[in-house]
C-alpha cells in the first residue's frame, strides 16, 4: 500500500500551496519552464532503458545538490545575471577526484531567484558556459523545501533536538512534507533531462533530497545511483519519531551505494533499517551490505577532505602576508587560541566560552597571556534559537573580559562579521591551538584547514620570518561528537559539556612539549595531505561502480506504490509460476513427486493459528490419494503436531525436523535419520542457549525431539542479532568435535545433527523412487526459507543423475520474488493454494491402492 504521507501529495498542485505546470511527456535535454511536479506514477517501469539519445562514450558523473556551486549578481549596467564558479565549494572541488575526461553536470538551485521571463535563457547559458542545469524553484516551493523542512524538522532531528514542546522547535507539518517531495520531483526532473542511463553515474548530497532516488529508480531501474550524507544520521531512538520515517528510509535504499562520515552515522542508519524495515546487513568482502529485495545496497564510510590546492594557494596570497604580520604585531607575547564557527544551537561557542573562562580561573599564570580568537560565520537561519545563542555568547564573552580583562587585554575577542578566506587562513597559522566545541555536528572541516595552515607554505614561511625546514606544530582540542574527530587521533578529545574537561585540555595544549605537539602534527598532516577531496570523491566513485558491476546480469522489475516504490533484482531465468504451464506438464506425466514446505508456503507464517484450513487438507488429501503422485510435506516442526494436523491425509508422507524423522504414510512407522542417532551434543548446547535466554529480554528456546532452537524475534532487534552472532560462535567452540551443525536463519540460532536437512530429504524419496523402478517425470518442489533453498539444491543434482532414463520436468518455486536456488516463484500462500488447487483439480479421481513402490520398498528393506 502506498504511505498516506505520500500516496496523495499531489493534490497540492491543484490548489492554493503551490502554481505549478505539469510535466511535458517528452523530456527535453534541458528544462526550461519555472518548476515541474508530474504524477509520481506517471513513469512506465522500465529494465533501464533510456529514450535518451546518448552522448557519445565520454564518461559522465551528473552531481546533485541543493545548491549550483556558483556565484550570481546582476550587472550594473546591463541588469543581466553573471555568474561565476564558486571555487571554495566541495562540489566543485570534488571533480579532482575524476579522470580529466570525466565530464561533470551540475543539477542544483541557484542562491538567488530568476524571474520566470529569464529563466529559460539562464538555463542555456549555465549549461554552455558551466555544465550546469537549473532547478528554479517557485519561490513559495523553494520556501516550504529548504526554510520549511529541511530546516526546521529534518536538520533538528538529525541533530538530535526533538520538538517536545512549540517553543523548542517545530511540530511535523504534512504540507511541508508534500513541498519537500515536490522539490525533490523537480530535481528529478531535471536529472532525467540530462542523463544517458547506460553510461552516467548520478551522485546525491544530503539529506535535502534523500527521496529524490526514489524518483530516479522509478523510472530507470538499472541507473547507476550514490547518496552521501554530509550531516548526521540519528540514531533510531531519535528517527523513529519523524512520521515519513520509512519514506526517506526506502529513498536512500533506492540508492546503490550510501555515504556516510563516520562509522556511528552508519550503524545508526543500519538500525533504523533493521528496526523499521526489518532488514538485515552484513559485511561482504570488507563491504558493508544490505540486502534489498535481490539488490545489494553498499554502505561507505569514509570522512570529506579538504582541497590542499586550494588551502595553500590563499595561503600563498601577498594578502595573506599582510594579514599574518598584523595579527602577528597585535597578539606579540600572547598565546593564540583559536575558534571558527556558524553561529548555531549546535557549535558550542557559549560551553567554549565558559571552559575559557574556568581555565583562567584555575590557572591565574595564564591570564594576560592566552587570547581566544572566536570568529562568528553568519547564521544560516534567523530563528528564535539563533538569537539566543547570539545573545548568549555575547554575554558570556563580556563578562569573561570584565573579569579577566585589563585595558590592555582581552581574553575573549569576537569577530562577528564575513571574514575573507584569507584572513581566516592568517588566523589559521598563527594559532597555537585550535578548539571545535560542537555538541552535534556532520563533519566539520575547520581542524583539517588549521593543519594545512600550519604546515604553511614558502610565502607564509617568508611572512613569518621562519625557515622552510624548521619543525611545524599544532594543537587540536575537539569535540567528541563531530564527524571529523575519528580520524584526528593526535587531537585532544573532548566532551563539550564537561566544562572542567574542557579546560584542562585546553592547558594541556597550550603546554605540552613542543617535540610532542610537533609529533602530532606530522602524524595529522600525513593524514589530511592524503586523504584529501580527490581521495574521498575517487574513492566514492570506484565504490559506487563496484556496486553497479551486476546491473546488467540480473532482470528487474518494479513493486512498490508511491514513496514505497523499490526495485526487485533477480536472475534472468527467474519467473513467475504459471499455473496453466504446471497443470499442462501435470497432465501429461505419470510418476510425479511433490515436496512442499509448511510454514510459509501451505499455511501463512504471520498466522497464529498453525492448524491446516479444510481447504488445505482437501487439496493436500487429493493430490495424495492420486497413486501417480508421491507427496512429502518436509517442515522443521516436531512430527507430533504434524501427523496430528495431516491425519485425514493417510498417504501423504511426512518429514518433520528438516528430515530427522520421516514417514511415508499414516499406516507406515516413523523412520529415524541413522546419522543423528547420538544426541548427547544436547546436554552440551542447552545450558549454553539457557544463558543467552536469561541475558536476552524477549527470547526463547525451542525444544525439538532431534535439534533446539533459540528464538529472538520478540526480542530488542539490535540487541537479538548481536547476542545471535555471539550465540553462534559459542556454540560452534564447544561443539567442534561433536556430530551437530549449527546454523542462523531468521530470528533463530539452530543446533541439530550433522546430514539432516530437506535437501537430503528429497534425495532420499527420489532415489527410492528410481531404484523401485518409477523413477519421476515430473518433479515439484516448494518453499519459502532459507532450509528450502537445500531442497531445491538437491533436486537440480539429483535430476542430473545419468541414472535416470528421461530428465523430469523440474518446478522449484519459492514463495515470494526474492534471490532464490528455485527457477520459479509465486508471491505468497494463496498462490500456493491456488497452484495446488488446479493440480488438484486436474487429478484423476479414482480408488486408491498401495502402490506397488511402497511395497517394493518394504519389502527390500
Amino acid at each position: 500500500m502506498a504511505s498516506r504521507s505520500c500516496a496523495n501529495f499531489l493534490h497540492l498542485a491543484s490548489g492554493d500551496l503551490l502554481d505549478i505546470p505539469q510535466t511535458p511527456r517528452a523530456l527535453p535535454r534541458v528544462m526550461t519552464v519555472p518548476g515541474i511536479i508530474s504524477d509520481l506514477d506517471s513513469f512506465s517501469s522500465n529494465d533501464g532503458d533510456s529514450d535518451v539519445t546518448s552522448s557519445g562514450c565520454r564518461e559522465r558523473k551528473i552531481i546533485v545538490a541543493n545548491m549550483l556551486p556558483l556565484h550570481a549578481k546582476r550587472d550594473a549596467e546591463n541588469s543581466k545575471w553573471r555568474f561565476s564558479l564558486d571555487e571554495d565549494s566541495l562540489l566543485l572541488q570534488l571533480k579532482d577526484g575524476f579522470s580529466p575526461e570525466t565530464e561533470v553536470i551540475y543539477v542544483g538551485s541557484l542562491k538567488v531567484d530568476i524571474d520566470a521571463s529569464e529563466q529559460e535563457e539562464v538555463a542555456q547559458k549555465l549549461l554552455e558556459d558551466f555544465n550546469c542545469v537549473p532547478t528554479f524553484l517557485p519561490h513559495d516551493l523553494q520556501k516550504k523545501f529548504y526554510l520549511g523542512f529541511c530546516k526546521q524538522q529534518l536538520w533538528p532531528i538529525f541533530h538530535y533536538m526533538l520538538p517536545l514542546c512549540p517553543d523548542h522547535g517545530h511540530r511535523f507539518d504534512r504540507f511541508l512534507w508534500q513541498a519537500y517531495v515536490s522539490a525533490n520531483k523537480i530535481f528529478a526532473d531535471k536529472v532525467m533531462g540530462v542523463i544517458n542511463t547506460d553510461d552516467d553515474c548520478v551522485w546525491v548530497h544530503d539529506y535535502h533530497l534523500m527521496v529524490l532516488p526514489t524518483f530516479l529508480r522509478k523510472c530507470f531501474h538499472r541507473i547507476k545511483l550514490g547518496f552521501f550524507l554530509h550531516s548526521p544520521f540519528p540514531s533510531s531512538e531519535i528517527y523513529r519519531t519523524l512520521p515519513v520515517r520509512d519514506e526517506i528510509l526506502r529513498g536512500l535504499l533506492n540508492c546503490d551505494l550510501i555515504g556516510f562520515h563516520t562509522f556511528d552515522y552508519a550503524r545508526h542508519f543500519l538500525s533504523c533499517c533493521s528496526r523499521m524495515l526489518g532488514l538485515d546487513y552484513e559485511s561482504k568482502r570488507g563491504h558493508i551490505g544490505l540486502d534489498y529485495f535481490g539488490r545489494t545496497v553498499f554502505i561507505k564510510i569514509l570522512p570529506v577532505g579538504v582541497h590542499m590546492g586550494r588551502l595553500e594557494s590563499v595561503l600563498s596570497l601577498p594578502s595573506t602576508a599582510n594579514k599574518v604580520k598584523e595579527i602577528q604585531k597585535q597578539f606579540e607575547g600572547k598565546e593564540l587560541i583559536l575558534g571558527i564557527d556558524d553561529m548555531d544551537i549546535f557549535k558550542g561557542i557559549s560551553l567554549k566560552l565558559l571552559a575559557v573562562e574556568q581555565l583562567l580561573q584555575q590557572h591565574p599564570d595564564l591570564q594576560g597571556k592566552i587570547v581566544l580568537v572566536q570568529i562568528v560565520n553568519p547564521a544560516r537561519g534567523f530563528g528564535k534559537d539563533v538569537q539566543e545563542a547570539k545573545k548568549e555568547t555575547y554575554l558570556t564573552a563580556k563578562k569573561i573580559n570584565e573579569v579577566y580583562g585589563s585595558p590592555n587585554y582581552q581574553p575573549v575577542i569576537l569577530i562577528d562579521r564575513p571574514v575573507p578566506r584569507y584572513e581566516k587562513s592568517a588566523y589559521y597559522a598563527l594559532a597555537e591551538c585550535c578548539i571545535v566545541n560542537a555538541v552535534r555536528d556532520g563533519m566539520n572541516l575547520v581542524p583539517y584547514k588549521y593543519i594545512v595552515c600550519r604546515q604553511g607554505t614558502r610565502c607564509m614561511d617568508e611572512a613569518l620570518a621562519v625557515k622552510s625546514d624548521s619543525p611545524r606544530t599544532s594543537m587540536l582540542v575537539v569535540s567528541e561528537f563531530i564527524g571529523c574527530s575519528p580520524s584526528l587521533s593526535g587531537a585532544i578529545r573532548v566532551n563539550p559539556w564537561d566544562i572542567d574537561a574542557v579546560a584542562e585540555a585546553l592547558n594541556t595544549a597550550i603546554t605540552m612539549p613542543e617535540s610532542e605537539k610537533q609529533l602530532r602534527h606530522e602524524k595529522h598532516y600525513r593524514y589530511v595531505s592524503t586523504h584529501d577531496v580527490a581521495y574521498w570523491a575517487h574513492s566514492f566513485a570506484q565504490d559506487l561502480d563496484r556496486a553497479c558491476q551486476d546491473h546488467y546480469s540480473k532482470r528487474c522489475w518494479g513493486i512498490g506504490l508511491g514513496l514505497g516504490f523499490r526495485v526487485l533484482s533477480l536472475s534472468p531465468s527467474f519467473r513467475r509460476l504459471s499455473i496453466d504451464h504446471i497443470v499442462s506438464a501435470y497432465k501429461r506425466t505419470n510418476r510425479r513427486a511433490i515436496f512442499l514446505d509448511y510454514d510459509g508456503t501451505v499455511v501463512p507464517e504471520a498466522s497464529i493459528i498453525k492448524i491446516p484450513s479444510p481447504e488445505v487438507i482437501s487439496i493436500l488429501k487429493t493430490l495424495s490419494d492420486d497413486p501417480k503422485n508421491t507427496v512429502f510435506i518436509v517442515s522443521g516442526r516436531g512430527r507430533t503436531s504434524l501427523s496430528d494436523w495431516l491425519a485425514p491425509c493417510e498417504t501423504l508422507g511426512i518429514a518433520a525436523e528438516h528430515g530427522y524423522f520421516i514417514r511415508w504414510s499414516k499406516d507406515s512407522e516413523w523412520e529415524t535419520s541413522p546419522v543423528g542417532a547420538d544426541l548427547e551434543w544436547k546436554n552440551i548446547v542447552e545450558p549454553v542457549m539457557s544463558l543467552y535466554r536469561e541475558a536476552t529480554d524477549g527470547s526463547s528456546i525451542e525444544t525439538k525431539e532431534s535439534a533446539l532452537v533459540w528464538h529472538h524475534q520478540d526480542a530488542d532487534p539490535d540487541f537479538g542479532s548481536c547476542q545471535a552472532k555471539e550465540l553462534l560462535d559459542h556454540l560452534e567452540n564447544v561443539l567442534a568435535n561433536e556430530p551437530a551443525v549449527v546454523k542462523r536463519g531468521q530470528h533463530i540460532v539452530e543446533v541439530k545433527p550433522q546430514g539432516v536437512s530437506k535437501g537430503l530429504v528429497a534425495e532420499k524419496v527420489l532415489f527410492r523412487m528410481v531404484n523401485g523402478g518409477k523413477p519421476p517425470d515430473f518433479v515439484m518442489c516448494v518453499g519459502d526459507d532459507k532450509s528450502d533453498e537445500d531442497m531445491f539444491q538437491s533436486i537440480l543434482t539429483s535430476v542430473s543423475n545419468p541414472s535416470l532414463p528421461v530428465a523430469p520436468e523440474i518446478f522449484a518455486c519459492t514463495v515470494g520474488r526474492k534471490p532464490s536456488k528455485a527457477k520459479y516463484y509465486l508471491d505468497d500462500v494463496a498462490d500456493v493454494l491456488k497452484l495446488l488447487q488446479g493440480l488438484a483439480t486436474s487429478t484423476i479421481s479414482k480408488p486408491w491402492c498401495l502402490p506397488e513402490m511402497q511395497v517394493s520398498f518394504e519389502s527390500s528393506d
